[in-house]
């Protein structure tokens, strides 16, 4: 399951920051009571909306795996089954017999299927989570221009990237709150991909 900020939605917010200091107009080196900082990380998990999603792809993710554990199970069986029956066999011995071959070979195709299938979901959970998180994005970088603009600041900056800040330039409590206000819960409806549209995603978030 995703316990971390997913990489895109970090990213997405990274171009936020820019867009936001370049809207304040910064020229030169800011000065310290312009500069705020946030911890984006803490906004979008510790947020009610945020622990919604986190719970709503927890749920999709079970219901995912409970979907593949029989294809699992059945590779797993026919494995087991397949060892046992060679395991007094030379590898001669089993290719002079075309019934063992066959399942062999049919295990591993199957096996190569589970493989591809299992991605195909784990892309459906991430773009599940993706699309869920577009609304609360959208909704964050209004509440982030709102406080950048009352407090007069000129940059905001991610907390990962700052060695030291103090507390009273943090408004990271500021932005949880507000974000509370506005919504605690938002849609998140489990997306199904093929395997040619899962394909699709993963070269376009490549690229």
């Amino acid at each position: 399951m995703l316990r971390t900020l997913p990489a895109h939605v970090g990213a997405r917010m990274r171009v936020l920051f820019a867009a936001l200091i370049l809207a304040a107009g910064l020229s030169g080196v800011a000065k310290a009571q312009d500069v705020l900082v946030m911890n984006e990380a803490r906004i979008l998990t510790e947020s009610a909306v945020g622990q919604h999603i986190t719970s709503r792809i927890e749920a999709i993710g079970n219901e995912i795996n409970t979907e593949l554990a029989p294809i699992r199970e059945e590779i797993r069986t026919e494995s087991e089954a397949l060892n046992a029956e060679t395991a007094s066999l030379t590898e001669e011995a089993i290719q002079q017999r075309p019934d063992l071959m066959q399942r062999f070979q049919a295990l591993q195709a199957r096996a190569q299927q589970f493989e591809q299938l299992r991605q195909v979901r784990q892309q459906e959970l991430q773009v599940t989570e993706r699309r869920a998180f577009a609304p609360v994005i959208q909704a964050l970088q209004s509440i982030l221009q709102e406080i950048v603009t009352e407090r007069g600041a000129a940059v905001l900056l991610d907390r990962s990237e700052v060695v030291y800040a103090a507390d009273r330039v943090d408004i990271t409590a500021t932005a949880i709150d507000r974000l509370n206000q506005r919504m605690t819960t938002t849609p998140v409806n489990r997306v199904r991909l093929s395997v040619n549209e899962a394909g699709e995603v993963q070269i376009s978030e490549d690229q």
